[in-house]
């Protein structure tokens, strides 16, 4: 957290002039300028490596530009989402999130000595005070006031962290589970200014949703994001700001609207230049003609005036930064079905994963899986492919299968090898001869983005794009039907990721001769709702749903549904309550229903009211349960299914319907 006091009121929180920095020879950025206003959200994109990072640390404080400024406004607190967060040693999870509001007791204790002060202080003094008095008082009444218990929990929920680790010391906790509690602890400070680099690399799609939300609906403040999470970026932006080349250009809109904006950019620029261009070539022809005639005074008069224009406004030609040649070769054929299970099921340490799942891995079929983090998703990956055993149930693979496994860590991988050698060895693997020149290995590299010294890098040495991108260049070297892709995009930029989702729709499209099956896990929602058309759904206790349909599908049924339980659970409880009032002799219901019939409610008047309200409870959780099931997709698409359950419903509404009526008559009177 930083504060600066440098600007007055009113004025952006946050303003970049000129700045340009040079990392040994290569220029990062060269005249960046931004501005941020209170309350704006700004999702900061470019390629890896383009200077988006170095943006961010000028902005800490952490890195001084080679040129150019940076202001703040007065009093602006900045918030800045630290890879490597620290905490105090000996806090338990709870209490390192609690820490975010130590400024409440700071702020309390300053008021103290307000109102000590304002009790013998006079004229200009006193109305300093009082100023200061009531901007403390609006401090922390945003800070949470005694609130503070339930907003610490509710966000390490929303990120994943249980209540069976709060009390757990920071220092046992995974790399993973520390990010998700820095991240915790920085939105709970709530900063004026909120800088997020990445801040879902470690965040289920539940989290990622919390996260969203959060950042959209709840949080007041500025915010700039960085990720490769578009699905985030069209959620909570509002502007795009992109790093290229070391410039600075703005876009208003999410990152859909950003995406169409810099296509009719490029097309402007482009029709600009060849118009310049088709000028140009006009005017040396005219020269070339008439520099050694008549005419050589104005041929001359004219090129002097065609240097002038070359330098001061003839345009850069409009350029689209490499992205790596993903175009997966056609699958072999392999038969009807490619992998079945059949009752398999998988437990570690008690904890039950998966459980009598069966599931067939045709040609074609396009399949996405989510869960939290835990659930089993990489576990039932390798039970599949034969890489662990499964407690119990069948598999059965195709003798022609062929598959490309990219997994979530490369650890099997030989660290010391090159990248070229890697290629080298993944295309003889897969050729009958087994043998691949150097030259070929390198030129698929080349296609990869991996330049001549880059090649020659060691395992070790790659980032997380650069292994990424070299694994995937050894699937496009394999003939495959089946590609099973655990976290595929998680360290690669958007442009890598679109490339990838474009190729995998190739992949999987029948009509292009193609019909290659996809078993996709990923928390990358956009790649999910592109690519996938069934979706296997882990809930992390031990269940696992098929739905048919799109990512969007899905979470518009879940959010229905979930929608729906939150209304019973309320109605439940308000009835809960009147008859709790009802029984103590307090106020009857304010809306009275109709009378029943005396035909209709004869058996019922004799019935106790313990015996009428215990028969209610009998019925509703019978129709809440009839209502979650028929959100389910396999059931709502099964007409005997959905008939019998509808059924069932109407006979229990007959039911219940005379005993509320009963009890609600007894209640009146």
């Amino acid at each position: 957290m930083i504060t600066v006091d440098t600007l007055r009121d009113p004025m952006p929180l946050l303003t970049l002039a000129d700045i340009r920095h040079e990392f040994s020879t290569r220029v990062v950025l060269d005249g960046a300028t931004l501005s941020v206003e209170p309350g704006e959200k700004i999702g900061l994109v470019g390629r890896n490596g383009a200077g988006k990072s170095t943006l961010l640390k000028v902005i800490t404080g952490e890195l001084n530009p080679d040129h150019g400024s940076m202001q703040l406004a007065r009093g602006v607190r900045v918030g800045h989402l630290s890879q490597h967060p620290e905490f105090v040693p000996g806090d338990t999870l709870r209490q390192a999130a609690g820490r975010a509001f130590e400024r409440i007791e700071v702020a309390q204790k300053e008021l103290e000595q307000v109102y000590e002060a304002m009790a013998t202080a006079e004229h200009d003094e006193l109305e300093r005070l009082m100023t200061r008095q009531s901007e403390l008082d609006t401090q922390l009444e945003a800070l949470g006031g005694y609130a503070v218990d339930h907003r610490v929990d509710a966000t390490l929920h929303g990120l994943g962290l249980t209540d069976d680790r709060f009390d757990q010391p920071v220092d046992t906790l995974s790399g993973g589970q520390k990010a998700r509690l820095g991240l915790a602890r920085l939105l709970l400070e709530s900063p004026d200014l909120l800088l997020l680099d990445e801040p879902t690399n470690h965040l289920d799609i539940n989290g990622r949703q919390w996260l969203e939300n959060f950042l959209a609906e709840e949080f007041n403040g500025a915010v700039i994001l960085v990720s490769h999470d578009r699905w985030l970026l069209d959620r909570v932006v509002n502007r795009i700001v992109e790093v290229e080349l070391g410039q600075v250009r703005e876009y208003p809109g999410n990152y859909h609207a950003f995406i169409e904006q810099r296509r009719e950019r490029k097309l402007v620029e482009g029709r600009i230049h060849a118009k310049q261009l088709d000028k140009i070539r006009a005017e040396e022809a005219y020269i070339r003609k008439y520099k050694g005639g008549q005419r050589a005074k104005q041929a001359r008069g004219r090129e002097a005036r065609l240097d002038r224009f070359k330098e001061e406004e003839l345009s850069e030609k409009p350029i689209e930064l490499d992205v790596m040649a993903l175009n997966l070769p056609k699958p072999p054929r392999a038969g009807d079905v490619l992998i079945a299970v059949e009752h398999l099921a998988k437990a570690y340490d008690a904890q039950q994963l998966f459980d009598d799942l069966s599931l067939s891995l045709r040609p074609g079929d396009r399949i996405g899986v989510i869960g939290p983090n835990g659930a089993g998703k990489t576990t039932l990956i390798r039970s599949m492919l034969g890489d662990i055993e499964s407690d119990a149930g069948t598999i059965r693979r195709s003798p022609r299968l062929s598959v490309g496994w990219f997994r979530q860590n490369q650890d099997h991988i030989d660290p010391d090898r090159e990248v070229w050698q890697y290629l080298q060895k993944t295309m003889g693997d897969a050729d009958p001869a087994g043998q691949v020149r150097e030259q070929d290995a390198r030129n698929l590299a080349g296609a990869f983005l991996f330049s001549g010294r880059e090649m020659e890098k060691q395992v070790k040495f790659l980032s997380g794009g650069e292994r990424a991108r070299m694994v995937l260049a050894g699937l496009v070297a394999c003939p495959l039907n089946l590609l099973v892709l655990d976290e595929p995009s998680n360290h690669l930029d958007i442009p890598s990721a679109e490339r990838l989702e474009q190729a995998l729709l190739d992949y999987g499209d029948a009509k292009k001769g193609r019909g290659g099956a996809i078993f996709l896990i990923s928390h990358d929602r956009a790649l999910i709702e592109a690519t996938c058309t069934v979706l296997l759904v882990f809930d992390g206790e031990g269940s696992v749903r098929i739905f048919n349909g799109r990512y969007s599908q899905w979470l518009e049924i879940e959010n229905q549904r979930r929608a729906d339980a939150e209304e019973a659970r309320l109605a439940a409880s308000a009835t809960k309550a009147t008859r709790n009032r009802n029984a103590s002799g307090g106020t009857p219901p304010a809306k009275k229903r109709d009378k029943p019939r005396k035909n209709a409610t004869s058996k019922l008047a004799k019935l106790s009211t313990k015996d009428l309200e215990s028969r209610i409870e009998r019925c509703e959780p019978r129709i809440r349960e009839i209502d979650e099931s028929m959100m389910d997709p396999d059931v709502y698409t099964d007409g005997k299914k959905s008939k019998r359950l509808q059924t069932e419903r109407a006979e229990i509404t007959a039911k219940l319907e005379p005993l509320e009526f009963e009890w609600s008559s007894r209640a009146e009177d």
